[in-house]
């Protein structure tokens, strides 16, 4: 059996997105058909319609998303029909040398739905990050569902799917943020806003938000930041080298991506701090530092893939925060769209309007 749904396809580099008609098969062994409820409009799904993923249009976008299962093929036993679930885009093997040695966030092999969603006329479509969830169904690993408590909000829930779970987990996670550090985080965009809010939960004493956009630093005090640095009329680390005895934070997380942000976050650190890049470079950047000053300054520079997050110990133990009003994940949802807005929403992304915008089906 076949389903008939709507859903976005990217078809052309830099071309506009269209909403059409897809075939999705049934759920074959280990795999999972899933009505998705919201999904989260990522920056990465404008890289993969830009073709700065890979060229292997038609792209079905869409990743960072929550729903229900609906039905399940052979062999899968961790997820069932009726289960609310968050998708990830991370499944975990199992088997290789990561899992292995007990950490399956480096999982080297993760895995996807073996069988492919088409256009109508049998063009084989590729999912963004494995996931394809700007869909009413898509089909997944099994292993990309983790089930998790129904009372939460689908828009809110489905964020930590990507942008919200790879912020809070570089400061968690990967930064080891612990109570009483003093953390920077430079690029206050969805992911640097999650990973003031993880350092903020993890409780750091002071967290200091640097961005060029005075909006998105008033918005980084309501996640939590402690203090905030315009780096357009303020040197960035002389900043927090101030805000921190003149020592560098013990943590600092780089979410933008670029050399300059980076050596940044190197310079502002204090000696045996930490650096993590979570901010996604392109291919062309290249990073010079003085090798004396990497060795002088001892520490970690840490690069942070998905927060170093494993799903299945993450996702259920931040929505439990997240209803117990510890954790505010709404307030990463700026707007809620439909699923042929999703080319608008694009454009407001571009301005630096919103954190994320929901497609909420």
């Amino acid at each position: 059996m076949t389903h008939q749904v709507r859903a976005v396809v990217a078809r052309g580099k830099g071309a506009p997105v269209s909403l059409e008609t897809i075939i999705v098969p049934d759920p074959g062994p280990g795999e999972a058909l899933v009505k998705i409820e919201a999904c989260g409009v990522c920056h990465t799904d404008l890289h993969y319609r830009e073709g700065g993923i890979n060229d292997d249009f038609p792209f079905l976008l869409g990743h960072e998303a929550a729903g229900v299962v609906e039905s399940v093929g052979e062999g899968v036993t961790d997820v069932a029909p009726g289960d609310f679930v968050i998708l990830n885009w991370r499944a975990v093997c199992g088997q290789c040398r990561a899992c292995q040695r007990g950490r399956p966030w480096y999982c080297f092999s993760t895995h996807n739905a073996k069988q492919k969603m088409t256009l109508l006329d049998g063009t084989e479509l590729a999912p963004a990050l494995g996931i394809g969830a700007f869909a009413e169904k898509t089909l997944v690993a099994a292993g990309q569902c983790t089930k998790v408590d129904r009372a939460a909000s689908a828009a809110a829930a489905g964020l930590l799917g990507c942008g919200v779970m790879a912020g809070i987990g570089a400061a968690i996670n990967t930064g080891n943020v612990g109570r009483g550090d003093s953390v920077a985080v430079i690029g206050c965009g969805g992911v640097g806003a999650a990973a003031i809010t993880g350092a903020s939960l993890a409780g750091a004493a002071k967290v200091i938000a640097v961005d060029i956009d005075d909006r998105k630093l008033d918005n980084a005090r309501k996640l939590g930041a402690t203090h905030t640095v315009n780096s357009k009329e303020a040197d960035a680390v002389e900043a927090i080298r101030e805000l921190t005895g003149g020592h560098g934070a013990d943590v600092v997380i780089e979410a933008v991506g670029r050399p300059e942000t980076y050596k940044q976050a190197f310079y502002a650190r204090d000696l045996a701090g930490t650096v993590v890049l979570v901010g996604v470079p392109t291919p062309e950047m290249k990073l010079e530092l003085p090798l004396l000053d990497v060795f002088g300054r001892g520490g970690a520079l840490k690069s942070s893939w998905y927060g170093d997050c494993l799903p299945s110990r993450d996702f259920p133990m931040l929505i439990d925060l997240y209803l117990q009003g510890r954790l505010d994940l709404d307030a990463f949802v700026t707007e809620t769209i439909a699923l042929d807005e999703v080319e608008k929403a694009f454009e407001r992304m571009h301005h630096g309007d919103v954190l994320r915008s929901v497609v909420v089906l």
